[in-house]
């Protein structure tokens, strides 16, 4: 199978009927392609990287004018078409003798491995001798149509967690979140999904391709070793196009089986594939590489290159807000290339009625080598002028640093109500968390809102803004409390114990660092009203 030639890619018709077409075929008129459908949540994250991937390095806008113009009316099938087949070659499943389609160029032996050890979620082998496989269980035996397995093997490469000794993680490091953004109009087609997270020349510097070249595709040739000192690809090694086709991991599929039932879609296919031969020492990519896709942590001495944003304990939620859509000026994150040009140039080229976009987050929760979990969620954009900026993210920054600082002292006096010598109890307490961050995450976007409506002459946040969200914040710290603390045996229960944790909690939060600057504020307000009257 070709994956530019061959029709593969599962998706949703304006009709409602599902079908496979090939990548040229998403800009269809007929019956538009309004929706992928991957038969995994992790799937349908890189079947939409895999699409940008191959617009950024075949079909890339010259300017924003270009962008804007195949915004409003998208290329033809042919167009697409002619710009792909340039780059055929390079997308080949299976090509005994040949390159194939993110797979070592000449690896002629390696460590043979069933299937299923593409799945990131699957369990290794260390926990399948100790049987710990309770949730996930070994699909050891599992075979995968052609779709799912270059679906699975460009999930991989792209996700990769550490893997063992040599086993290289992906350019973006293990388990690195994604932030797409996702058009809100009536009947959005997949068009315009993908080509909303296309990068023009003008905006990121990087020319388009018309050939199968290693510097773009690094399976085209013999694999950059990493098994020696100083091998590490640096991002001046290679074109920046690499950053889409990144190949951490030596891989090649072993012939396929023949006919059968998917492992993974539970489709007939006359093609099923059920090992893998895979070495170590793969590329090892190091250094200050920024995925256009992805999120980065920046370190403010400069000292450190960017680190992209994982997926973690506790899922996405508003606490990271600030840092996936704008700028956090707390812990230095900063929102994916394709979010901020979006805020600084296509929310204003684009009509008024197509400017409502959500942010799709997605990634996985991986512990070294084991996935703990696949997390995804959308967050709102709110795009906010130059002249608010400045006192709108340093306001939503103090809100989410007072939320934090509230919750760490919630959880910590729970652990005081529950038992004697708390700071020697270890344990999972994420659940207290997330009940408080679920709690108030619609009063903290009630608040955003009013943010958004700053006048250009305001220099600090609302007093209304920090009144409000004192109130809600000691209101549900003292409920999590109340509903945390006394859950249990009762006759394991110390009343004293959690009465004095709870007086504890209603002093402490007034003495927080934030909860103490938000006070300030809405006192503030109290003062010019008592001045006023």
């Amino acid at each position: 199978m070709n994956l530019l030639t061959d029709a593969w890619l599962p998706v949703t018709l304006s009709s409602g009927r599902t079908t496979k077409i090939c990548p040229w075929q998403i800009t269809a008129l007929e019956d538009p392609v309004l929706e992928l459908a991957a038969p995994r949540a992790d799937f349908q994250g890189a079947l939409y990287q895999f699409l940008i991937g191959l617009l950024q390095t075949c079909f890339a806008p010259d300017d924003e004018d270009e962008w804007l113009r195949y915004w409003q009316g998208a290329p033809s099938t042919e167009e697409l078409k002619a710009a792909f087949m340039k780059v055929a070659t390079a997308f080949e499943l299976h090509n005994p003798g040949g390159p194939a389609f993110l797979q070592d160029f000449d690896m002629p032996e390696g460590e043979v491995k069933p299937l299923a050890s593409l799945l990131i979620d699957s369990p290794g082998g260390k926990t399948l001798k100790d049987n710990l496989d309770h949730f996930v269980k070994d699909g050891s035996g599992i075979a995968a149509c052609e779709a799912c397995t270059a679906t699975a093997l460009f999930t991989l490469q792209t996700n990769a967690p550490s893997g063992g000794v040599g086993h290289r993680t992906g350019l973006r490091g293990g388990g690195p979140l994604t932030t797409l953004l996702i058009p809100e109009i009536h009947q959005v087609t997949l068009w315009q999904k993908i080509w909303i997270n296309v990068l023009s020349l003008q905006e990121w510097q990087c020319q388009r391709t018309t050939k199968p070249t290693p510097d773009v595709f690094p399976w085209m040739a013999p694999v950059r070793s990493s098994d020696k000192k100083n091998s590490a690809t640096l991002p001046t090694d290679v074109s920046p196009l690499q950053m889409y086709w990144g190949t951490p991991r030596r891989i090649r599929l072993e012939s396929d089986i023949g006919e059968g039932l998917c492992g993974v879609c539970g489709e007939l296919s006359s093609h099923l594939y059920s090992k893998f031969r895979t070495k170590n020492y793969g590329v090892n990519y190091e250094g200050p590489w920024l995925h256009p896709l992805t999120p980065y942590r920046f370190d403010s001495s400069n000292e450190k290159p960017p680190l992209s944003l994982k997926g973690q304990k506790g899922g996405i939620g508003y606490r990271h807000w600030l840092g996936l859509t704008w700028k956090d000026p707390n812990n230095g994150d900063r929102a994916a290339l394709n979010v901020r040009n979006f805020h600084n140039e296509r929310y204003f080229l684009i009509r008024p009625e197509h400017r409502n976009t959500s942010l799709w987050c997605f990634g996985y929760d991986m512990d070294n080598m084991k996935a703990r979990c696949w997390y995804e969620t959308t967050l709102p954009i709110l795009n906010i002028s130059a002249e608010q900026r400045e006192v709108f993210t340093a306001s939503v920054a103090m809100l989410i640093q007072a939320a934090n600082e509230v919750v760490r002292e919630a959880r910590s006096q729970i652990k005081s109500a529950w038992f004697s010598r708390p700071k020697d109890i270890k344990g999972d307490f994420s659940m207290v968390d997330s009940s408080f961050w679920e709690a108030t995450e619609t009063g903290f976007y009630e608040q955003l809102r009013i943010l958004t409506e700053i006048d250009t002459k305001e220099r600090t946040m609302p007093s209304t803004v920090a009144t409000q969200w004192l109130k809600l914040l000691r209101i549900n710290a003292i409920k999590i409390f109340d509903e945390w603390a006394i859950t249990g045996n009762a006759e394991d229960l110390d009343m004293k114990r959690i009465m004095r944790s709870r007086r504890s909690l209603h002093t402490n939060l007034k003495n927080l660092k934030a909860m103490k600057f938000l006070s300030q504020i809405s006192e503030s307000e109290e003062e010019a009203r008592d001045v006023s009257e």
